[in-house]
Protein backbone atom coordinates (compact mmCIF):
# COMPACT_ATOMS: atom_id res chain seq x y z
CA UNK A 1 0.00 0.00 0.00
CA UNK A 2 1.65 3.49 -1.12
CA UNK A 3 -0.02 5.13 2.09
CA UNK A 4 -0.41 4.39 5.99
CA UNK A 5 -3.63 6.48 6.64
CA UNK A 6 -3.44 7.42 10.59
CA UNK A 7 -6.70 9.08 12.66
CA UNK A 8 -6.00 11.63 14.79
CA UNK A 9 -7.71 12.88 17.81
CA UNK A 10 -10.71 14.54 15.90
CA UNK A 11 -12.98 12.23 14.00
CA UNK A 12 -12.40 12.12 10.21
CA UNK A 13 -9.01 14.16 10.36
CA UNK A 14 -6.43 11.87 9.24
CA UNK A 15 -2.53 12.56 8.82
CA UNK A 16 -1.71 10.46 5.64
CA UNK A 17 2.36 8.97 5.27
CA UNK A 18 2.93 8.00 1.52
CA UNK A 19 5.52 5.71 0.82
CA UNK A 20 8.97 7.30 -0.32
CA UNK A 21 11.03 5.59 -2.29
CA UNK A 22 14.49 7.41 -2.50
CA UNK A 23 17.72 7.12 -3.17
CA UNK A 24 20.87 8.73 -4.53
CA UNK A 25 19.37 10.01 -7.62
CA UNK A 26 16.16 11.33 -5.26
CA UNK A 27 12.63 10.04 -4.27
CA UNK A 28 9.30 9.18 -5.72
CA UNK A 29 6.05 9.00 -3.80
CA UNK A 30 2.38 8.85 -4.79
CA UNK A 31 0.77 12.12 -3.39
CA UNK A 32 -2.65 11.06 -4.17
CA UNK A 33 -4.89 7.99 -5.50
CA UNK A 34 -8.10 7.81 -5.79
CA UNK A 35 -8.59 4.40 -4.71
CA UNK A 36 -6.81 4.16 -1.79
CA UNK A 37 -8.02 7.49 -0.57
CA UNK A 38 -11.96 5.85 -0.89
CA UNK A 39 -10.54 2.51 0.68
CA UNK A 40 -9.87 4.20 3.51
CA UNK A 41 -12.74 6.56 4.15
CA UNK A 42 -11.59 9.59 2.45
CA UNK A 43 -14.30 10.16 -0.49
CA UNK A 44 -13.68 13.39 -1.74
CA UNK A 45 -14.13 14.18 -4.99
CA UNK A 46 -11.10 17.21 -5.22
CA UNK A 47 -11.76 20.17 -7.88
CA UNK A 48 -8.85 22.51 -6.63
CA UNK A 49 -5.31 22.03 -6.53
CA UNK A 50 -3.42 25.27 -4.67
CA UNK A 51 0.08 26.40 -4.56
CA UNK A 52 1.28 28.72 -1.47
CA UNK A 53 4.53 30.01 -0.80
CA UNK A 54 5.27 31.83 2.59
CA UNK A 55 7.93 33.76 4.55
CA UNK A 56 9.74 32.71 7.42
CA UNK A 57 7.24 33.46 10.50
CA UNK A 58 4.04 33.55 8.64
CA UNK A 59 0.96 32.46 9.60
CA UNK A 60 -1.99 32.53 7.56
CA UNK A 61 -5.10 31.11 8.79
CA UNK A 62 -8.28 30.24 10.38
CA UNK A 63 -10.18 29.47 6.99
CA UNK A 64 -12.78 28.20 5.84
CA UNK A 65 -15.78 28.77 3.37
CA UNK A 66 -19.20 28.33 4.21
CA UNK A 67 -22.02 26.54 3.11
CA UNK A 68 -22.79 24.96 0.07
CA UNK A 69 -18.96 25.91 -0.91
CA UNK A 70 -17.06 24.55 2.27
CA UNK A 71 -14.21 22.77 1.35
CA UNK A 72 -12.21 19.73 2.49
CA UNK A 73 -8.60 20.05 2.05
CA UNK A 74 -5.46 17.40 1.55
CA UNK A 75 -2.63 19.40 2.62
CA UNK A 76 0.91 19.37 2.12
CA UNK A 77 4.11 20.99 2.57
CA UNK A 78 6.96 19.95 -0.49
CA UNK A 79 9.22 22.94 0.59
CA UNK A 80 10.49 23.77 4.25
CA UNK A 81 8.36 22.93 7.40
CA UNK A 82 4.87 24.36 8.81
CA UNK A 83 2.63 23.69 11.66
CA UNK A 84 -1.22 22.57 10.42
CA UNK A 85 -3.83 23.52 12.31
CA UNK A 86 -7.56 22.37 11.46
CA UNK A 87 -10.27 23.65 14.06
CA UNK A 88 -13.74 21.87 14.14
CA UNK A 89 -16.28 24.06 13.44
CA UNK A 90 -19.31 21.19 12.73
CA UNK A 91 -21.97 22.63 14.67
CA UNK A 92 -23.45 19.21 15.48
CA UNK A 93 -20.27 18.07 16.75
CA UNK A 94 -18.90 16.70 20.35
CA UNK A 95 -15.68 18.44 19.28
CA UNK A 96 -16.98 21.71 18.28
CA UNK A 97 -14.34 24.39 18.90
CA UNK A 98 -11.41 21.94 19.09
CA UNK A 99 -8.24 21.38 16.84
CA UNK A 100 -5.66 19.24 15.88
CA UNK A 101 -2.31 20.28 15.15
CA UNK A 102 0.54 18.39 13.23
CA UNK A 103 3.71 19.31 11.63
CA UNK A 104 4.28 19.16 7.95
CA UNK A 105 7.74 19.34 5.77
CA UNK A 106 9.69 18.49 3.08
CA UNK A 107 11.53 15.48 5.22
CA UNK A 108 8.50 13.93 6.50
CA UNK A 109 6.47 14.42 3.68
CA UNK A 110 3.21 13.57 5.79
CA UNK A 111 -0.19 14.71 4.33
CA UNK A 112 -2.75 15.75 6.44
CA UNK A 113 -6.78 15.62 5.31
CA UNK A 114 -9.11 18.04 6.68
CA UNK A 115 -12.87 17.65 5.95
CA UNK A 116 -15.59 19.84 5.07
CA UNK A 117 -17.10 21.79 8.64
CA UNK A 118 -12.90 22.76 9.62
CA UNK A 119 -11.20 26.37 9.88
CA UNK A 120 -7.45 25.61 8.10
CA UNK A 121 -4.31 27.33 9.07
CA UNK A 122 -0.23 26.79 9.33
CA UNK A 123 2.90 28.81 10.50
CA UNK A 124 6.13 28.85 9.11
CA UNK A 125 8.90 27.32 10.97
CA UNK A 126 11.79 27.50 8.48
CA UNK A 127 13.18 30.16 6.50
CA UNK A 128 10.01 29.77 3.78
CA UNK A 129 7.73 27.04 2.84
CA UNK A 130 5.43 26.00 0.06
CA UNK A 131 2.30 23.94 0.50
CA UNK A 132 0.69 21.84 -2.53
CA UNK A 133 -3.27 21.20 -1.78
CA UNK A 134 -6.17 19.81 -3.23
CA UNK A 135 -9.74 21.39 -2.37
CA UNK A 136 -13.24 19.54 -2.74
CA UNK A 137 -14.67 22.76 -4.50
CA UNK A 138 -13.31 25.60 -5.94
CA UNK A 139 -12.57 28.94 -3.75
CA UNK A 140 -15.63 31.40 -3.46
CA UNK A 141 -14.74 35.01 -2.52
CA UNK A 142 -18.14 35.69 -1.28
CA UNK A 143 -18.18 31.96 1.20
CA UNK A 144 -14.68 32.89 2.70
CA UNK A 145 -14.79 33.59 6.20
CA UNK A 146 -12.27 32.98 8.88
CA UNK A 147 -11.57 32.92 12.58
CA UNK A 148 -8.89 34.64 14.86
CA UNK A 149 -5.74 32.63 14.98
CA UNK A 150 -5.16 33.87 18.69
CA UNK A 151 -8.89 33.13 19.96
CA UNK A 152 -8.67 31.98 23.67
CA UNK A 153 -11.51 30.15 23.59
CA UNK A 154 -9.56 28.04 20.96
CA UNK A 155 -6.27 28.22 22.64
CA UNK A 156 -4.18 26.89 19.98
CA UNK A 157 -0.66 26.10 21.08
CA UNK A 158 1.14 27.36 17.45
CA UNK A 159 4.58 26.18 18.97
CA UNK A 160 6.62 29.18 18.35
CA UNK A 161 8.19 31.77 20.67
CA UNK A 162 8.24 34.93 17.83
CA UNK A 163 5.56 37.08 17.05
CA UNK A 164 3.61 36.03 13.45
CA UNK A 165 3.44 37.93 10.36
CA UNK A 166 0.22 38.21 9.65
CA UNK A 167 -2.24 39.59 7.02
CA UNK A 168 -4.29 42.79 7.74
CA UNK A 169 -7.24 40.12 7.31
CA UNK A 170 -6.15 37.29 9.72
CA UNK A 171 -5.69 40.01 12.36
CA UNK A 172 -9.10 40.81 11.88
CA UNK A 173 -10.73 37.87 11.75
CA UNK A 174 -13.57 37.42 14.54
CA UNK A 175 -13.29 34.82 17.43
CA UNK A 176 -15.09 31.62 17.10
CA UNK A 177 -17.82 32.87 19.57
CA UNK A 178 -18.58 35.68 17.04
CA UNK A 179 -19.04 34.03 13.54
CA UNK A 180 -22.35 33.75 12.03
CA UNK A 181 -23.24 30.37 13.13
CA UNK A 182 -26.38 30.46 10.84
CA UNK A 183 -23.80 30.12 8.32
CA UNK A 184 -22.45 27.15 9.51
CA UNK A 185 -25.82 25.35 8.78
CA UNK A 186 -26.17 23.14 5.46
CA UNK A 187 -28.78 24.27 3.20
Amino acid sequence: MPFEFEKTELEDVILVKPKVFGDNRGFFMESYKKSEFFANGIKVEFNQDNHSSSGAKVLRGLHYQIPPYSQAKLVRCSKGRIYDVAVDIRLNSKNFGKYVKVELSQENKHMLFIPEGFAHGFVVLSDSAELLYKASGEYNPNADRGILWCDKDINIDWGIDFEPILSKKDENQPKLSEINKKELMND
